[in-house]
């Protein structure tokens, strides 16, 4: 499958695998941006995607920003549907008491490209019974 990027700016980086095994694809930044201490800010990458119907591109944070500098997505999880056309944003918050910068080219986010189930909802009087039921967090376990 082909993927469709259009470069919004001149400094935009196609994004790219960085190894084999890799799940995920890197999303570079095309500005300096400084993410203030227990702040968030938003990023521009000066991409957009043509995302194929019947997929969805999901953005997550790099585990190294949360594991070694403290920067998360502030939305957790970015979900950018197949008709969306618009430059790709990416929030950071930082839960570091220091403010942390980056430069244009630096990874910001990580994506990928994923198919979606077609499926439908229904009004239903009741569901399949499990052993589990209704019981709420924690049922599954000594928690």
């Amino acid at each position: 499958m082909k993927v469709r990027v259009q470069k919004l700016h001149p400094d935009a980086q196609l994004p790219r695998i960085a190894t084999a095994g890799a799940a995920c694809f890197d999303i570079q930044t095309i500005e300096h941006a400084r993410v203030e201490e227990f702040g968030s800010c938003a990023i521009r990458t000066g991409l957009a995607f043509e995302v194929p119907a019947g997929h969805v591109l999901l953005v997550f944070s790099r585990s190294g920003h949360g594991f070694k500098n403290g920067l998360r997505l502030a939305n957790c999880v970015g979900v950018i549907d197949s008709d969306y056309r618009g430059e790709l944003m990416v929030k950071l918050h930082n839960d570091k008491a220091l403010p942390f910068e980056f430069e244009p080219g630096d990874r910001i986010a990580q994506a990928l490209i994923l198919p979606l189930p077609v499926f439908e909802l229904e009004w239903s009087d009741g569901l399949t019974a499990t052993d589990r039921g209704a019981k709420g967090f924690g049922s599954t376990g000594n928690a």
